[in-house]
């Protein structure tokens, strides 16, 4: 895996108009993992991009009325079967956080690379997923040198009580194994 100009080179790389530039491009300093499904608990559909790119048609499920405006996007998705597809490159701020905080910094979104991994809270992830999530945060943490292996956290550990992703379903534990 390999990235040149801020994008994975050989995965699907979908632009997401939900960016912005980060007050600090040099200061990429955290990851934040999440989960996500359209609707909640279905998987391989094509609502996650639709909402990341802004197309979601909001009648296509009654869930989704509350999806209406808004405006949200991640730099990465990891699909169930391990497939990775890019939607912000990772110079610029995607809009994954929200109202977070870590270790006193306010506004995650500024310093933080958002990867969604296709799930929810009720759900193992799969092999697949682990194994492109391992491969893509050690390509992160190679390419820009402010990113290390003690700084990935979940979305919840930055907005608790407002989020609970990536969920109790996540191993933390496998997860940091894969870096000894």
């Amino acid at each position: 895996m390999k990235i040149e100009q801020h994008v994975l080179q050989g995965i699907c790389f979908l632009p997401s108009p939900h960016f912005n530039e980060r007050p600090d491009e040099q200061n990429i300093s955290l990851i934040v993992i999440h989960n996500i499904s359209l609707p909640a608990g279905q998987f391989g559909l094509p609502y996650i991009s639709e909402l990341f790119l802004g197309c979601l048609d909001c009648k296509a499920d009654a869930s989704f009325k509350d999806l209406q405006g808004l405006e949200v996007s991640a730099h990465c998705l990891i699909r169930r079967d391990g497939e990775i597809i890019q939607y912000v490159p990772f110079n610029k701020r995607a809009w994954h956080a929200g109202v977070s905080e870590y270790k006193g910094r306010q506004g995650c979104n500024d310093f933080s690379i958002g990867i969604e991994l296709e799930g929810s809270d009720h759900v193992p992830f799969t092999n697949e997923q682990y194994a492109s999530l391992e491969q893509l945060v050690k390509t992160l943490i190679k390419h820009y040198p402010t990113l290390s292996k003690h700084k990935i956290t979940g979305h919840s550990d930055i907005a608790p009580g407002r989020k609970t992703d990536p969920g109790p379903y996540f191993d933390w534990q496998r997860f940091r194994a894969s870096f000894n």
